[in-house]
């Protein structure tokens, strides 16, 4: 079976034709129970979310900030393994329509091995899988791999990327380019600025992809900035906060779904 990295681009194709920009919300698989994970997707996905990236829960996540380190210390005592990850992606996705994406760092799927990793995600109904730790240059079994089942192959850019470096990993990469909007890790910030807009302009001269931003982003207002420049918004320590800070459940699920739905209305006032 093929995966899904068309409808990841025609999803992104339509937010364009609407004249906004997408909504991409982020969430652990397995937090706070591999249920409740598949449960918070939906909830994301029905308060207005256009993709969905779904984590895959590291022992040691560089990138992620003590949100996301959070929520994963609970996934990971949970037991979460990568067949946890794909039953995530098949049913939410089936529930939802929506495309999914894992975002994971290279030394699982490296263990668990390319080839078995890209053919049950496609399997799945995945879109593709956003890479922050994997250098473009040694990128080629990956991408060999994900172009055969029809996965996208996301890249992260950042402000210290050099112009040359921008359009190296852009060539190589499909779906979407994902532009960490500040130095260090995710989590929520004041604001998301400058800094941000021009890594989307020197990433646009590279490429014809869209160029989505994430790292910082929490509010409307964020979202509201960030869909003035960039093509796409991505958010994820916010929703987790607020299942983290939920007394149950139930609340939690309810406060993504209203999260999702505020972010949806900011990234539609451009």
């Amino acid at each position: 079976m093929s995966g899904n990295r068309e409808l990841l681009e025609a999803t992104l194709a339509k937010a364009a034709s609407e004249d906004r920009a997408a909504l991409i919300a982020y969430l652990p698989g397995g937090f706070p129970t591999v249920d409740g994970g598949i449960a918070a997707v939906k909830a994301a996905v029905a308060g207005g979310a256009d993709v969905i990236e779904v984590g895959l829960p590291h022992s040691d996540p560089v990138l992620d900030g003590p949100v996301i380190q959070t929520a994963d210390d609970i996934a990971l005592r949970g037991g979460v393994k990568i067949a946890d990850i794909m039953r995530t992606v098949r049913e939410a996705h089936a529930a939802t329509g929506a495309p999914i994406l894992v975002m994971t760092y290279w030394n699982p799927i490296d263990r668990y091995g390319v080839e078995r990793f890209t053919a049950e995600l496609a399997e799945a109904g995945g879109a593709g899988c956003i890479l922050p730790d994997l250098p473009v240059q040694e990128s080629a079994l990956w991408r060999e791999h994900a172009e055969k089942h029809g996965l996208a192959t996301v890249f992260v850019v950042a402000p210290s990327s050099k112009d040359a470096r921008l359009a190296t990993i852009t060539a190589a990469g499909s779906g979407f380019v994902y532009a960490a909007s500040l130095m260090g890790v995710t989590g929520t910030r004041e604001s998301v600025g400058q800094q941000a807009q021009d890594l989307v302009r020197r990433t646009r001269a590279t490429t014809d992809l869209p160029v989505c931003v994430g790292i910082g982003v929490s509010t409307a207002e964020h979202a509201r900035q960030v869909a003035g420049f960039a093509d796409g918004v991505i958010v994820g320590s916010a929703f987790v906060k607020r299942m983290l800070d939920a007394p149950d459940e139930a609340a939690g699920l309810a406060a993504v779904r209203a999260l999702a739905g505020e972010l949806a209305e900011g990234v539609r006032k451009r």
